[in-house]
């Protein structure tokens, strides 16, 4: 396959916001400014809170095109947070939410599979995510499944999870975790914050207490964290450390940096010196090229950060194209 490989795309398809307005779960009035809003309960945000809606987030043709213009190759794409419901506990709501969006996902990547590469949404903290889990995989073809750093409201190391993780760790699925609420919220109204910063601590937070819980092991599914895993790269010692020293942290057989070795990092870093510190840290196996295309803050030169980040190139292919055909089964 010719051009780099991103497994961090996102789409919302445009049947899925048509179902929402319809249900008075979106306001489209503004769709052709590039704006939806969409309830709280399904998105997640403050109430009335615009959405940037990038044309190619319906526009699988459109996508195409940009693609090529990224020098991308294949994109992995899943449905945003904002269409996740990972904070609602309304069943019903979270499943057809779920449903719809999944089948409108594979939908929209029928436009070329061999390029557009759906990872199916999960209801995490719900009995039947396994059930959801194995359609997408089994039923609708999909590459692997993304999850939310919450579900139900509930963290990932929730019993309520542990069929999901046995069932993906059977199947050794690619796993994409992007996060999809923000710690604290009151304290990131300004600035962008909520994005910024929140996102990226939200998911050393999640990813951590998979570790700690002994939910990630070198045997498990193949976990993907976003934007390069946040903070959680940064804060590998004084994990270790809290293992070494506390009893409450002591809950796992290895220090918490060992068993974060078979864990997967995007390269959404948009720091070149970050890139390469953070392939210097967990090894080039470990990273894959992620943009968060085509929303506002996204990645503009996946290829170009890569390069820059002045890797040999093996490490250079390897994050480029080799893990994500690997880890995506791709020819």
């Amino acid at each position: 396959m010719n051009g780099a490989i991103d497994i961090h795309g996102h789409a919302m398809p445009l049947s899925v916001l048509q179902w929402l307005g319809g249900e008075g779960l979106a306001d489209l009035s503004q769709v052709p400014d590039r704006i939806v809003r969409i309830d709280a309960r399904v998105s997640g945000v403050g109430a009335g809170t615009p959405l940037p809606l990038a044309e190619s987030m319906t526009s699988a043709a459109l996508r195409l095109v940009e693609l090529d213009g990224l020098r991308l190759g294949a994109q992995a794409i899943s449905l945003p947070p904002f269409l996740m419901a990972s904070r609602s506990t309304d069943r019903d709501l979270v499943s057809e939410v779920t449903r719809r969006g999944n089948d409108a996902l594979a939908d929209y990547c029928g436009a070329d599979a061999q390029r557009l590469l759906p990872l199916g949404l999960v209801p995490l903290g719900w009995a039947h995510a396994v059930d959801e889990a194995r359609r997408c995989l089994d039923e609708l073809g999909m590459r692997g499944v993304a999850i939310g750093s919450r579900g139900a409201d509930l963290d990932l190391d929730a019993p309520v999870n542990d069929a999901l993780w046995a069932f993906l760790s059977e199947r050794k699925a690619f796993v994409f975790l992007h996060p999809s609420a923000v710690p604290e919220a009151g304290r990131l109204g300004d600035f962008w914050l909520p994005q910024l910063v929140g996102y990226p601590v939200e998911t050393a937070i999640a990813a951590s207490r998979m570790v700690f819980a002994g939910r990630v092991r070198p045997d498990s599914f193949a976990l993907c964290l976003a934007h390069g895993g946040g903070c959680l790269p940064a804060l590998r010692g004084r994990l270790d450390l809290g293992w070494e020293r506390k009893e409450q942290a002591r809950t796992i057989d290895a220090p918490p940096s060992r068993v974060m070795r078979s864990l997967y990092f995007d390269t959404a870093v948009f720091d070149p010196v970050a890139l390469r510190r953070l392939v210097e840290d967990v090894g080039a196996g470990q990273v894959l090229v992620g943009t968060d295309h085509p929303f506002d803050l996204a990645e503009r030169d996946p290829v170009g950060l890569v390069d820059a980040a002045g890797l040999d190139e093996a490490d250079r292919e390897a994050v480029l194209r080799g893990n994500a055909q690997r880890l995506l089964a791709l020819a």
